[in-house]
């Protein structure tokens, strides 16, 4: 089969107060959710829904930072056969990969429907960081303490150190990280609004 070339829109905004029907205050990412569609960086699935247990794909998450930057315009076309002009996230893809914030496969695709691992997702804000000049700096002796750190990838230790020193993503049960697992929507949230508080201040 040929690239997927059509994807939903996955943000609806909404007017008014955080009214999302799957989001309660005694939630733990209520307080993340609630800062990241207030500072407008994410919205919700459908009308009065959030979607927090959604995996997030390289659409949204390249968007998400697009809209970060204050969605600058672009002239110039995706390279990828799979990111047409008619996408909705077509600029933010090609502002991503302009800054190299996001790459491609190397096979001509961007894959923006395929869901972005924990690993994948601190990796990109680690880049995004770097472009925007933050310090992302961790102690000499930091170190990935889980008990599947040697399942993280090479390229995406640095990226996840930093993430894990300044808080931006923690453990899960067990004390795994996860890393190659999908990132949910409400793990967005909580990981923007750490990045946010923790890196950009």
């Amino acid at each position: 089969s040929g690239p997927t070339t059509e994807i939903a829109e996955p943000d609806v905004p909404l007017a008014g107060a955080l009214l999302f029907d799957d989001v309660a205050e005694s939630d733990w990412f209520y307080n993340a959710v609630k800062y990241v569609y207030e500072a407008g960086l994410m919205q919700g699935t459908s009308d009065h829904a959030f979607g927090p247990y959604t995996e997030t794909t390289r659409g949204m998450i390249v968007t998400i930072l697009y809209r970060m930057e204050g969605s600058p315009a672009i002239s110039d076309t995706s390279e990828f056969r799979d990111v047409t002009t008619r996408a909705w996230y077509h600029d933010a893809v090609v502002w991503g990969t302009g800054k190299g914030i996001v790459s491609g496969y190397g096979d001509g695709t961007y894959g923006p429907g395929d869901i972005i691992t924990r690993e994948q997702f601190a990796a990109i804000l680690y880049r995004y960081a770097q472009y925007k000049g933050y310090d992302i700096s961790v102690a000499e002796d930091a170190a990935l303490t889980f008990a599947d750190s040697d399942a993280v990838s090479d390229y995406a230790k640095p990226a996840l150190l930093c993430a894990v020193e300044r808080e931006l993503i923690h453990g899960m049960d067990n004390n795994m990280l996860s890393a190659r697992t999908g990132a949910t929507r409400a793990q967005d949230a909580v990981i923007l609004n750490a990045f946010c508080e923790n890196i950009v201040k």
